[in-house]
């Protein structure tokens, strides 16, 4: 075994603690060149260096080890560069949303977030086109996304205009339990025809009357919950909370067609009569 390396020397050349070489052989990720039967002392060939190293990289940038699997088992560069370049996309996420709730924790700490003012108005029925999903907590950005994404779509290919804003409901079960079924919705003249036009995921949905309590908000996603927060203290004040959804209402500021471009007014249902 004079080509081969000790367990300390090939901890020595990779900064891979004995211990962590050990986690790796058992997980199937790094499998010694050899090991003693007797004593079960561990050796590595100086041609996994390169391999440990690469290991190491990849669990420093928190990779789960089924997805290092996948790397090292890759049969080219470009399978194994797409599970690395997709972990570092979630990365940049996850950056961004720490990076934003630092600056939401900030603005809390500073008192500089403002007063949201709440009024109350009726809204009739509206006919709407309209996506509907069980969707839970953390996946409700991406469908929120597709759902609208896939709404305009079908407006466009049946040449029919909106007859007010984009909206979306949310059920307190998707607050309390962390899932429930979210409704994404644009009033049109013609449901039924844009259905016909653009099939799809789209159907017709009749929004009901409502008296709700409302505020607008034009800031960071991250601190949405303070509009939330805004009316539902109104609403608990004025002692008429009542079930039913919360309604979200985007007000575009420039190309209808731009999602994230908007303000969201928080409509909250209330109990009091039309």
């Amino acid at each position: 075994m004079a080509d081969l390396l000790s367990i300390g020397s090939f901890s020595r050349m990779t900064f891979l603690t004995v211990k962590a070489l050990r986690h790796y052989h058992d997980a199937g990720l790094l499998e010694p060149a050899s090991v003693d039967p007797h004593s079960g002392y561990r050796y590595y060939r100086p041609d996994q260096v390169a391999t440990a190293r690469l290991i190491r990289r990849l669990r420093d940038l928190d990779l789960p080890v089924d997805e290092v699997r996948a790397v090292l088992a890759a049969p080219d560069d470009a399978t194994r560069n797409q599970v690395v370049v997709a972990h570092l996309e979630r990365m940049s996420r996850q950056l961004q949303e720490t990076q934003e709730s630092v600056e939401s924790l900030r603005r809390m700490l500073s008192g500089g977030e403002g007063v949201l003012e709440v009024h109350e108005r009726d809204e009739p029925a509206l006919t709407t086109v309209a996506i509907r999903a069980i969707v839970a907590g953390e996946e409700a950005v991406s469908w929120w996304l597709g759902a609208f994404t896939e709404l305009h779509r079908a407006l466009r290919v049946a040449d029919a205009a909106r007859t007010g804003t984009d909206g979306a409901l949310f059920p307190t079960e998707f607050f309390t339990d962390g899932r429930a079924e979210l409704v994404a919705f644009v009033p049109v003249a013609d449901a039924a025809g844009v259905v016909r036009a653009a099939g799809g995921r789209t159907e017709e949905f009749l929004l009901p009357a409502a008296r709700l309590a409302v505020t607008t908000y034009d800031g960071p996603m991250v601190d949405l919950d303070r509009a939330y927060s805004a009316v539902g203290r109104a609403v608990a004040e004025r002692a008429v909370d009542a079930d039913g959804p919360v309604r979200e209402r985007y007000l575009p500021l420039d190309d209808e067609d731009e999602l994230l471009h908007h303000r969201t007014e928080v409509c909250w249902p209330t109990g009091r009569a039309g």
